[in-house]
């Protein structure tokens, strides 16, 4: 780039001294060197702008702060999924006002080959404030093939939300099966790697390997334990429709004990998971969406009490699915409708009055909201849950109600509009 700025310095200052239009000209082809100078010029300049402008480094990052909280009210109190082990996150919200998931994420790009992220989360846990180093990476920007690559600490990419921030969600709380069996989505450490394939519609391949810090692993120690591999496809046409299908798999090693709701599990997780979504926007202010998600698990181990020596094989199978609507009337109103649905596993002998035991029935939820968009950047949400998902309370079920805020501001770089 400063050699093209040089030799367009020397081309203006060889315009210059050449003699104006009108002036004694010696050489009668002088004119037309004149105009072979300023062609070259103009396409330096056309090249200079062609040329990829490399970021600064050093610059200040760019940063966004999300602030996020809600009031409950749950006419039960347990948190678990009866029939499931239930990590902390994974537990039903509390009552009351509580604070949700407020981040500060600062990213930036390095050079031309790589940029970086840094997220921190604020969590109120058992009354404490935590601050939680969510996201910690570096990604790749210019590598051949459409490939692209995540080193550091993510959100592995495995089924549609896991990805994805919570305050990005489309409802309050996440689908049963993403708390179920991923603790209402996980982070981790690790490499994860994909590629785009040239081909008319996109069609991406990808997967990882990550050390298997929490559930739904548990590897304490150094060798990776966790692996996901996932392919993507999807289209759309004339701006108005828009669809994408996705399979994944997780295989999830617990090798010294996958610790959480009073119970340890030792042993492999395996998840199958499929996902699609819909959508289709006839105008700018309107817009319906369309999506769903099926996992099938596989769990082979063993549980145990971690207050007695009691302890049982198991070898199960269980499955869950949710399908959701969300429909954009205006541009700032939205409404949406989930239902949600768990294949609760056998209850292993000896565990009857622990979480593992669903009494007999499968936990499902269906849930109602609306949405009143501020502007891109705030947002309030009032969602109604009817499960019988919480508790063991046989043909009742349990009414949320639940009023949620969501502001962001800092950089504009599309991450909060969502």
């Amino acid at each position: 780039m400063e050699a093209l700025e040089s030799k367009m310095q020397n081309l203006e200052a060889l315009k210059q001294a050449v003699p104006q239009a009108g002036a004694s000209i010696p050489d009668a082809s002088m004119e037309q060197r004149l105009q072979a100078l300023e062609s070259k010029m103009q396409n330096l300049e056309a090249l200079k702008q062609a040329v990829p402008q490399t970021p600064a480094i050093g610059m200040s990052p760019d940063i966004e702060v999300v602030l996020s909280g809600q009031y409950g009210h749950f006419s039960q109190s347990a948190k678990n999924i009866p029939g499931f082990q239930t990590g902390s996150a994974g537990m039903r919200y509390g009552k009351g006002f509580s604070l949700q998931e407020s981040a500060i994420r600062f990213g930036a790009a390095v050079d031309e080959k790589f940029s970086a992220v840094l997220t921190l989360v604020v969590l109120n846990q058992n009354g404490h404030d935590d601050v939680v180093l969510e996201e910690a990476f570096i990604q790749t920007l210019a590598l051949p093939w459409g490939a692209h690559m995540k080193v550091g600490r993510l959100l592995p990419i495995f089924g549609h939300m896991n990805e994805e921030h919570k305050h990005a969600d489309d409802f309050v709380d996440r689908p049963l099966l993403y708390r179920a069996y991923l603790n209402d989505g996980f982070g981790d450490e690790g490499l994860q790697a994909s590629v785009v394939l040239p081909m008319a519609f996109h069609s991406e391949w990808g997967g990882g390997v990550f050390r298997g810090n929490g559930f739904p692993a548990s590897a304490k120690g150094s060798s990776p334990s966790l692996f996901v591999a996932y392919a993507r496809i999807g289209g759309g046409a004339g701006g108005v429709h828009a669809w994408r299908l996705g399979a994944y798999y997780l295989h999830a090693k617990s090798r010294q004990g996958r610790a959480a709701d009073g119970l340890i599990f030792s042993g492999n997780n395996n998840l199958y998971n499929v996902d699609f979504k819909y959508s289709y926007a006839p105008t700018q202010t309107s817009q319906f969406v369309l999506q769903g998600e099926y996992v099938l698990r596989t769990e082979k181990g063993s549980y145990a009490l971690e207050e007695s020596l009691s302890s049982a094989l198991v070898n199960t199978k269980s499955s869950g699915f949710y399908a959701q609507a969300l429909y954009r009337f205006m541009q700032s109103y939205r409404l949406g409708y989930r239902y949600a649905f768990l294949s609760a596993p056998p209850t292993p002998l000896g565990f009857e009055n622990t979480s593992l035991d669903a009494g007999r029935r499968n936990p499902w939820m269906h849930t109602l909201m609306a949405e009143y968009n501020t502007s891109a950047f705030g947002r309030f949400r009032l969602q109604y849950n009817n499960s019988k998902t919480h508790g063991k309370t046989h043909g009742k079920a349990e009414h949320q109600l639940i009023l949620q805020y969501t502001l962001a501001f800092g950089a504009d770089d599309g991450h909060n509009a969502h």
